[in-house]
């Protein structure tokens, strides 16, 4: 799966960028789509909208990269929240008992787009607590083309990879293409933190645990130049108070209330 979000809605960190990111060592967003899609030249489905954003979702892992995992891959989209999604649910019968939905036509992508709808729209639980009740290994993005929000996670066990990096425009690309991520970002990448979540408005944090701030570490490639931070919970610096989730809460503001 790929997704790119335009920077003026999805912010990634500055610590992403590599300290010699430049425009030549990364590529357009339309040149990260297209290599993408060559490097799956028969299963790929691809939308773009308007606001910036576009999603291309691929039913096959794919030889290329050894690094694109062969878990599940699905896409779904309701009331224009999109989906992409890699992995499984192990307890994926009692969430949509929980949820009230109807077991045989939902998958683990719409589980996910109606759990986000829920917090979006009546937000009964804080978000971390949400994805923490979601076992299994997974990761997930998803984009709200009502809000212009953007959602991502990846499990605590990390056995989907996930890559997140910055294109020439500024824009946020997210993949499980390694090969995609190194030629389309160039320096500018770095692994997707386990148990994290980011999105547009609040950023990155962990949801295993939420009460620690995130630290930007430092990466050097195999040839010692520099490159995007990778991005690990410091146990050192804790938030000090949650936020109190009402009605309006929703996956893509609740963080704001730490900064």
């Amino acid at each position: 799966m790929l997704a790119i979000f335009h920077k003026g809605f999805a912010h990634p960190p500055q610590e992403l960028y590599s300290p010699e990111h430049c425009r030549r060592q990364s590529k357009s967003p339309e040149e990260i789509l297209r290599d993408f899609h060559s490097a799956h030249p028969s299963d790929t489905f691809c939308i773009s909208f308007s606001t910036g954003a576009a999603l291309a979702s691929n039913s096959s892992a794919g030889a290329h990269s050894p690094c694109v995992s062969f878990h599940q891959r699905l896409f779904s989209s309701l009331d224009e929240v999109y989906c992409m999604f890699v992995g499984s649910l192990d307890n994926l019968s009692s969430l949509i008992r929980q949820y009230g939905l109807c077991g045989k036509s939902t998958s683990e992508a719409m589980l996910v787009i109606e759990a986000y709808r829920t917090l979006r729209d009546r937000g009964p639980y804080p978000a971390d607590q949400v994805l923490k009740d979601l076992n299994g290994s997974f990761a997930f993005v998803i984009y709200d083309n009502k809000t212009g929000s953007v959602f991502a996670a990846q499990s605590y066990d990390g056995r989907v990879p996930l890559f997140w990096g910055v294109a020439c425009d500024g824009s946020a690309v997210i993949c499980d293409d390694l090969n995609v991520m190194k030629s389309g970002c160039g320096k500018s990448f770095a692994p997707f933190p386990n148990g994290c979540m980011f999105s547009s408005e609040g950023g990155l944090k962990s949801f295993e645990r939420p009460m620690n701030k995130m630290k930007a570490v430092p990466r050097v490639d195999s040839e010692g130049t520099m490159c995007g931070s990778f991005f690990k919970v410091d146990s050192c610096t804790k938030i000090s108070t949650m936020p109190r989730v009402g009605s309006s809460a929703d996956w893509t503001s609740w963080e704001d209330s730490h900064k």
